[in-house]
């Protein structure tokens, strides 16, 4: 077991669960290895367990900017649970997964429906609105600040999950979703993560459109 995911789970789960979840399953170690399958599923090539790790490392060093840091990290754990690339719904599903398996471990409804909501914001569809959202959004979009030669590999990943997709219509797509995030006038919202990463997102976003 990687050391990471194994402090990252035990740390989440702990506070969250504690002694409310079942005698059977108190440290919700089977959840956790079905997550992981997960992410290891064959059609994924970016969504795997290196996102996952690239996530919870990155939260490991900036967790203490949430509010309720043991929701992000354990909506961290969910937002790409169910990846299926020709399908759609995959955060709405991912989401609805976290919150029975929360309320299943005695979780209360109010955590339980933050941590689903949390999960939600990953679509990037919006502006995230309170602090836990922006930290939860500023992690799964750090690749986009990486160093080249990790964004470049991410690039690459993208494209084979969607192998199955003409590369010109892939090209048209992937450019039209680059520029929106290019476009946005604030594209980390932690004070934190924008002066580390937001230069060189935009020079790899611009690379990558370009």
């Amino acid at each position: 077991m990687n050391a990471l995911f194994e402090r990252s789970w035990t740390r989440a789960w702990s506070a969250l669960a504690g002694a409310g979840a079942d005698a059977g399953e108190a440290d919700g170690t089977a959840l956790r290895d079905d997550l992981l399958a997960r992410y290891a599923e064959p059609q994924r090539k970016y969504h795997t367990r290196q996102h996952l790790e690239e996530c919870l490392a990155l939260f490991d060093e900036v967790g203490e900017l949430a509010v309720h840091p043991a929701e992000v990290e354990m909506a961290l754990w969910f937002h790409d649970a169910i990846y299926d690339v020709k399908g759609s719904g995959n955060e709405e599903r991912s989401a609805e997964w976290a919150h029975e398996a929360l309320l299943g471990a005695g979780v209360s409804r109010e955590v339980a429906d933050r941590v689903r909501q949390l999960v939600l914001v990953t679509k990037h569809d919006g502006v995230p609105a309170s602090v836990d959202e922006q930290v939860l959004v500023d992690i799964d979009l750090a690749i986009l600040g990486a160093e080249r030669p990790r964004f470049d590999e991410y690039e690459r990943q993208i494209r084979d999950e969607y192998g199955y997709v003409p590369g010109f219509l892939f090209r048209r797509k992937r450019r039209q979703i680059l520029r929106i995030f290019l476009d946005r006038p604030v594209l980390y919202s932690t004070p934190a993560l924008r002066d580390r990463l937001d230069a060189r997102a935009r020079e790899n976003l611009r690379r990558a459109i370009g």
